[in-house]
């Protein structure tokens, strides 16, 4: 039986397989394991139509228990983090599948410091759901209670509008909230820095989230940034996790760029804890020199925004991500989070007094080319005699100087294809040939 959770809680195509069954399951799960009568359990959702039903069946799982659960409706992944870990409560979970499309949806379990579980608390996590209903539930008088509790997402607002109140700029700032959970605050923290704040894709109707524009498709904002004469643009994903930017000339600006000007300007300033960039496996092997040559060092972790965590913990590094936008700023919070991202960029253009484009041009990003394949499956990739032949051979191609990856999405029934090298064609080429290979081998 393949594993529930992947990289980034339990996903899928919500009501299909992903069903409110597991999401009670989990309740009386997560409330077994993680909390207890009198330690609650938070729960906030992003903008999907599913939602409701997720947020409804977790409720019921975890109260059936005697763990009274705190609701407080669609908010931003981060801040859902943020309410976890103000010390109220004994776990968090969060309904959303951050980046990917309406159909879908998940389930992310956070602990009482408001970080996602370590694999071998989801494991027992996983085990206690496929026996759920053996867990002892509580009597009629001692059922948990379902609390409605907006006034929790103040907590995280105020922080963050505490930390937009430390940039001063006038900038004019298009953002786009991708129809999802981020668009509630954005602007208003944004603002905070007395920045001119124009808002697109901030009108969610349970079914637009993600669908044509945030981090995963920025081509929008890019003609809007253009046609407004803005300074900068900044595309959220669905739950807030994540930002894309764009630069006045309408050309992205992704996580590893960011990242680059982020640690950049920290190693300028002796503010880079240890010299250490944490990023993941995917992260450009440009942004990698440029570090280094400015006397930092770039340490990798698997993908996944807990595993950019985990080893920042390890190392003492301050700053880490991932080229999807995932970045972590640990002196302001333990989670991605696109705002601080945000506001991070800000603060150095402010200080800099400098573009983002020019600040980019710092970090010479090799070409490299990604592809998502649907596959069966995924996770026999590295047992196929003609993947794994093809795979040496375009490294061959690509010399010492370039790189292939091949592993199994986390989140979705895909294979994930990244080439990278100093020559741009040759790593597209060679990109389209994997993925096509994957996709007639793993279907």
């Amino acid at each position: 039986m393949p594993r529930l959770f992947g990289t980034d809680g339990i996903r899928g195509i919500a009501n299909v397989d992903l069903k409110p069954t597991l999401a009670y399951a989990l309740g009386r799960a997560t409330a077994h394991r993680l909390a207890g009568p009198g330690r609650p359990i938070v729960v906030g959702q992003d903008t999907r139509r599913s939602g409701d039903m997720f947020a409804a069946a977790l409720v019921a799982g975890a109260t059936s228990m005697g763990v009274d659960v705190h609701l407080v409706g669609v908010v931003p992944t981060p801040a859902l983090a943020h309410i976890t870990g103000s010390g109220q409560f004994a776990a968090g979970i969060m309904v959303s599948a951050s980046h990917n499309p309406a159909r879908d949806n998940g389930l992310k379990v956070l602990d009482e410091r408001g970080l996602k579980l370590d694999e071998d608390v989801e494991d027992e996590l996983e085990q206690l759901i496929w026996n759920s209903e053996e867990l002892p539930a509580a009597t009629a008088d001692k059922l948990g209670l379902s609390i409605t509790d907006r006034d929790l997402f103040d907590l995280y607002v105020n922080h963050r509008l505490n930390l937009a109140r430390q940039v001063s700029t006038d900038l004019r700032i298009v953002v786009d909230c991708a129809n999802g959970s981020g668009g509630i605050a954005a602007a208003r923290i944004l603002e905070a820095t007395g920045a001119h704040v124009d808002v697109l894709f901030n009108d969610p109707n349970g079914s637009n989230i993600n669908d044509g524009c945030g981090a995963t498709d920025p081509a929008a904002l890019a003609i809007q940034v253009l046609k407004r004469g803005a300074d900068v643009g900044f595309a959220l994903d669905g739950d807030a996790d994540r930002l894309i930017a764009v630069d006045a000339g309408g050309h992205v600006v992704d996580g590893d760029a960011v990242l680059g000007i982020l640690a950049l300007d920290r190693l300028e300033r002796g503010k880079l804890p240890n010299g250490y960039l944490v990023v993941s496996i995917l992260s450009n092997g440009g942004l990698q020199k440029a570090v280094e040559d400015a006397g930092g060092q770039v340490i990798r972790t698997p993908v996944g925004d807990k595993y950019i965590l985990e080893g920042m913990l390890v190392n003492g590094a301050g700053l880490g991500g991932e080229k999807s936008g995932h970045v972590i700023v640990l002196e302001h919070t333990t989670s991605g989070d696109g705002v601080v991202t945000a506001l991070e960029i800000l603060a150095v253009m402010s200080r800099c007094g400098r573009s983002i484009a020019d600040l980019a041009s710092q970090v010479t990003l090799l070409p490299q080319q990604q592809r998502a394949v649907p596959a069966r499956h995924k996770d026999q990739w590295e047992g196929d005699p003609l993947i794994r032949k093809a795979i040496v051979a375009a490294e061959a191609r690509l010399g010492s100087n370039g790189r292939v990856l091949v592993r199994p999405s986390g989140t979705e029934p895909a294979i994930r294809v990244m080439v990278e090298g100093p020559d741009g064609a040759l790593v597209t080429q060679l990109a389209d040939q994997l993925a096509a290979l994957a996709g007639e081998r793993l279907n």
